[in-house]
């Protein structure tokens, strides 16, 4: 029988979301079953806790935004300079304000992101400089190569929102870019997107072309999380200009803030990973006490990005033991705080190899054994974040539909019909189970059926073509774009959008002067 193409990666109501290219599984938010991996003791968690409150109260974070030191000054934080101290009762009160779950819901509604309790969503690589893929090696990032990013962000089911710029493109002028990227990603996408917290102007921007799109009223934009924003510390101990001002902006209109520190033992942070997480929880949760002094209860989630460096070489290694015990622990400081968290799936590999994979397998399932509800950078990472790929976008949406199947519940149940009892009696001790009736019902949806990988035997795989899996994985992409459909938009949105578009290029877009 023929399959039914569907448009712009939309799932139908089926178990699976039938194309030309792949037999993929519909949209989902995972949950997860399993209790989360949980390193630390109870004296630990509060080690790191009391490590953390010291931290905030005797050393102090730096603030670098002016409005943000007014607010924690009038807050009864003690100032000197640019640095903040606060005591550890009112950092407690101030969390207590944030909630433990929320949604964010894009221009579908359909791809809403529920976030916090087990949920997991996952989303697209963002943000490197340079593009690889099999048929042009490594270059630097371009508008074509954002778009292709984006058409496969929408395309794939289990990607549940189009993070910041899949992969920079240079080509364009920084004053302008976000409004040529955010025009791209709300028309060719129509899952949830994300603000550079990079200066007012340019959250401002995004913002109001998120309420265009999803036909908002202002009041109905700022009742509830239509986007997000991350913001990174600038570790060690410090918060910068544009980030705060970005995320004080969302905070205000209720759209959600995620707070990454970003600390690398050995280098900036203590070089074990327990200082390194204490140190990412006390800057993670100055700037979230920020956010609830500014609106109490705004959307925010802490992040981590705590890794190790080579001691060799001084350079950032990802999916490490290290890190994956790094997740784990932050992830118990999160639900210690009740706070969603973030995680990432990252690797160091240079080229879609079995090095990347391994590696961000690791990461992967660190953030799901760890609680996390919100992976950045799932698909699609290289090269410690300095490259995007395609093919090894493709190769990570295998493992995520894997987490996905992984965390179904068909996979346990223990009713009658599954234990199979009369199928055991049928096939009796010479026989086999393809035949019979309790198999031939189940046979289509019992297994997860893969996208990238090949289940053939050695021969069978060497009679057709010996392809290795990026190979696989680079025809799969190709075969994607040529089919892809946007989804749908209405012509006066659209037009209504691409005006303001149009008016900022002509007020000359936003200064890049930081």
């Amino acid at each position: 029988m023929e399959r039914r193409q569907r448009a712009g990666g939309r799932s139908g109501n089926t178990r699976r979301s039938s194309t030309k290219t792949i037999d993929q599984m519909p949209w989902k938010i995972p949950k997860m079953i399993d209790p989360p991996i949980e390193p630390l003791t109870d004296e630990g968690v509060l080690d790191i806790h009391n490590g953390a409150m010291r931290i905030l109260e005797e050393i102090g974070i730096e603030f670098l935004n002016p409005e943000a030191l007014k607010i924690m000054k009038r807050a009864g934080c003690k100032i000197s300079e640019q640095n903040v101290k606060m005591d550890r009762e009112f950092v407690m009160e101030m969390i207590s304000f944030a909630p433990e779950t929320f949604e964010i819901t894009p221009r579908n509604h359909e791809h809403k992101v529920p976030l916090g309790g087990k949920n997991i969503a996952f989303l697209n690589v963002s943000s490197p400089p340079n593009i690889w893929d099999l048929e042009n090696g490594k270059r630097p990032g371009d508008f074509e190569s954002f778009k292709e990013l984006v058409k496969l962000t929408q395309y794939f089911n289990c990607i549940h929102g189009c993070a910041g710029y899949p992969v920079e493109p240079i080509d364009i002028h920084p004053s302008v870019r976000h409004l040529d990227c955010l025009f791209e990603k709300l028309t060719l996408t129509d899952k949830v997107v994300h603000a550079y917290s990079l200066g007012k102007d340019r959250v401002e921007d995004v913002m109001e072309m998120v309420r265009i799109a999803g036909n908002l009223s202002e009041a109905e934009f700022n009742s509830k999380a239509h986007m997000y924003t991350n913001i990174n510390s600038v570790s060690p101990l410090k918060h910068d200009f544009p980030m705060l001002e970005g995320a004080m902006i969302h905070a205000r209109r209720n759209q959600a803030v995620v707070v990454t520190p970003f600390t690398l033992a050995g280098a900036m942070a203590p070089v074990t990973m327990s200082g390194a997480v204490t140190l990412s929880i006390a800057e993670g949760l100055a700037a979230l006490v920020l956010l609830q002094v500014v609106n109490p209860g705004c959307p925010v989630m802490i992040g981590t990005f705590t890794s190790n460096v080579d001691m060799k070489t001084g350079a950032p290694a990802f999916g490490t033991p290290e890190y994956m015990r790094a997740t784990q622990m932050t992830g118990q400081m999160a639900r210690y705080y009740k706070i969603p968290m973030r995680s990432s799936g990252v690797c160091t590999s240079n080229v879609p190899d079995g090095q990347a994979m391994w590696e961000t397998s690791n990461s992967l399932w660190s953030a799901v054994h760890s609680g996390t509800n919100l992976v950045y950078h799932a698909a699609g990472w290289l090269e410690g974040g300095l490259i995007a790929s395609p093919e090894k976008l493709v190769m990570d949406c295998e493992i995520i539909q894997m987490i996905q199947r992984y965390c179904d519940e068909d996979l346990i149940k223990t009713k009658d019909e599954d234990i199979a009892i009369e199928a055991i009696k049928t096939v009796g001790p010479n026989g086999h189970y393809f035949g019979v009736k309790h198999t031939q019902e189940r046979y289509e949806t019992a297994f997860y059926s893969p996208i990238a990988s090949d289940w053939s035997n050695y021969e069978a795989w060497d009679l057709n073509g010996a392809t290795w899996t990026a190979q696989r994985a680079h025809k799969i992409y190709k075969d994607i774009l040529a089919e892809f459909t946007p989804p749908p938009m209405n012509t006066d949105t659209k037009d209504e959008l691409l005006e303001f578009v149009l008016k900022r290029k002509e007020q000359g877009g936003v200064s890049t002067d930081f």
